[in-house]
């Protein structure tokens, strides 16, 4: 399968410029998003010092990192002037680093058509990879049957990338809408050369930067995007009062308003947000060489992540019990799953905030940040807790006719935990307008997340079943039917029990397919309280999600 675009390997964003402006005008929320812009400045002229003897950081290429440059791109840069700019960019890069580019870096600035022309991603097996990614998606009550995943992350991600550096060429590519007279933000430059200066040091191919689930390619981005963005804002801070800085070319600006999928977006800036505060973390703490070990083994969820911890996600086992033609996508993610994580679970909640109204977490607290360095809070307290989950997208036939559902496995912290996420999803549900049946189920009747759904929580696990109808939803799961199960009121009480879900138990039959991974996981313990509602929830989103580029597509 081709998982397309790693945030940090393929491409990489540059965001932080586009995306708060667009985001805070759209929700309308007081306070402003931390994030660094690096900005004209009027530092006094510095002349340049005498060139070291031989290289050192701070000075590449016959530019030292403080000294100042005769650079103008009101009309476009000259080849002369985009050597000066990008010399002593990679200069200031080292100093803010204390590290050493190897070589020079080279740039090429291309059109946004030539980038769009070039930035599909090419698989033998695309139709399967959307359906499969659909079902994380809608899962997750971000993209809805009527759009598809693949079309709201072109949309979300196609206008907004202004440059990326691409370690197959060990080259950097910034896109602009006129090439005939190019322009380069330094924000975007200085971005793109820690990547590079990463690249070298590192080699951003390595499987260590890769990931098969989509919070797990998250996690990594949380290093990797985090220290270009944690070095850039350093950057822009010293614009100005300390540093004189290349003025940004005259824009026209792009509006207030935001056109796209704002829960796609905010699920795929969380590196960009937070991995700049967990870089500062373990940079002020144990220094750039501890950052370095970290760098190495990088973090394994959005948890670690969002919360600066080591906390290790909890193994889940789970066992098909599928019938009637229901099977997993065997061959796609981990053993057919994936893995949304704290980040998108918060994404999750928030664009169902604000965007249907559903009483789940308070959209303006997204604003609410306590770090220099961090764009937004993704800390609420439904998707705080996050132990593990699994999200297995089910089909039942292929092509267009097919059938489609999934089941969320969802791990927490603490029975509390758990029963705040189930009683807050349920609550995405009542937005749109649910309806119980007479077996219990839960249906959203219309709309482009209609669907049948049934949830069960047995202590600390809360698992979420989707499916077309109560039929396919009783085959999906069988265990989960309300039939096999005392259906509870949306606002269950204490006592209230009923049968536990017999996932990773339950043996299948020689016509089920079994998929298992991590089968050292415990299983619920006996006595755990279990409630079972009908309604279901939207799950784990699906592969990284960005189809932004094949330039380095992965082949799982």
């Amino acid at each position: 399968m081709v998982r397309a675009l790693s945030f940090v390997v393929v491409v990489s964003l540059v965001l932080s410029a586009t995306f708060p402006a667009a985001l805070a005008a759209s929700v309308s929320a007081n306070g402003s998003a931390a994030v660094a812009t690096a900005s004209a400045g009027e530092a006094p002229q510095v002349n340049a010092p005498d060139d070291p003897e031989e290289d050192v950081i701070g000075w590449e290429n016959g530019y030292w990192y403080n000294e100042s440059i005769d650079v103008d791109q009101s009309d476009g840069l000259s080849e002369a002037e985009t050597e000066a700019f990008v010399a002593r960019s990679m200069a200031r890069v080292e100093y803010l680093r204390e590290a050493e580019f190897n070589q020079t870096v080279p740039v090429e600035v291309i059109s946004r058509d030539e980038y769009r022309n070039s930035s599909g991603s090419e698989s033998t097996n695309t139709t399967e990879f959307d359906h499969w990614n659909d079902q994380v998606w809608e899962a997750l009550f971000i993209v809805g049957e009527s759009t598809g995943s693949s079309s709201a992350l072109g949309e979300t991600t196609g206008s907004s990338v202004a440059g990326y550096y691409s370690p197959v060429d060990d080259e950097i590519k910034v896109i602009t809408d006129d090439p005939d007279t190019p322009t380069v933000n330094n924000a975007t430059l200085v971005h793109e050369l820690v990547h590079a200066l990463q690249d070298q040091r590192y080699d951003l191919t390595d499987a260590a930067y890769r990931a098969d689930t989509q919070d797990g390619e998250l996690a990594v981005d949380g290093v990797v995007e985090g220290e270009a963005n944690y070095i850039e804002a350093r950057y822009s801070q010293r614009c100005g009062d300390e540093w004189s800085c290349v003025k940004p070319a005259e824009s026209g600006g792009s509006g207030s308003g935001a056109d796209f999928n704002l829960g796609v977006y905010l699920t795929i800036f969380n590196p960009y947000s937070d991995g700049p505060v967990y870089v500062a973390d373990v940079v002020e703490e144990r220094g750039w060489d501890g950052f370095e070990r970290r760098f190495r083994n990088p973090p394994n969820s959005t948890e670690q992540v969002i919360h600066v911890t080591d906390e290790e996600p909890v193994p889940i086992a789970f066992n098909s019990t599928a019938r009637d033609g229901w099977q997993t996508y065997s061959s796609l993610g981990e053993n057919g799953s994936d893995t949304a994580g704290e980040a998108s679970i918060y994404a999750m909640f928030w664009y169902q905030a604000r965007e249907y109204g559903a009483d789940t977490v308070n959209p303006s607290g997204l604003f609410e940040t306590t770090s220099e360095y961090d764009a937004y809070n993704y800390d609420a307290a439904p998707s705080a807790g996050w132990g593990n989950d699994r999200v297995f997208p089910y089909h039942n036939g292929t092509g267009e006719d097919a059938g489609h559902g999934y089941v969320w496995v969802t791990e927490w912290d603490t029975e509390s935990d758990a029963t705040e996420f189930r009683e807050t999803y349920v609550r995405i549900l009542d937005a749109h307008d649910v309806e119980e049946t007479e077996e219990g189920y839960y249906e959203i009747p219309d709309g482009s997340f209609a669907d049948t759904f049934a949830i069960e929580q047995n202590g600390t696990r809360v698992t979420v079943v989707n499916g077309p109808d109560a039929a396919a939803v009783s085959d999906i799961r069988p265990s989960l039917s309300p039939t096999n199960a005392t259906t509870t009121t949306r606002e269950p009480t204490e006592t209230e029990t009923t049968a536990a879900d017999d996932t990773a138990t339950r043996e299948p039959t020689e016509t089920e397919p079994t998929t298992t991974a991590d089968p050292t996981t415990s299983e619920t313990p006996t006595g755990a309280e279990t409630t079972t509602t009908g309604a279901g929830f939207g799950f784990a989103v699906a592969a990284l999600a960005v189809a932004l580029a094949g330039l380095l597509a992965r082949f799982r």
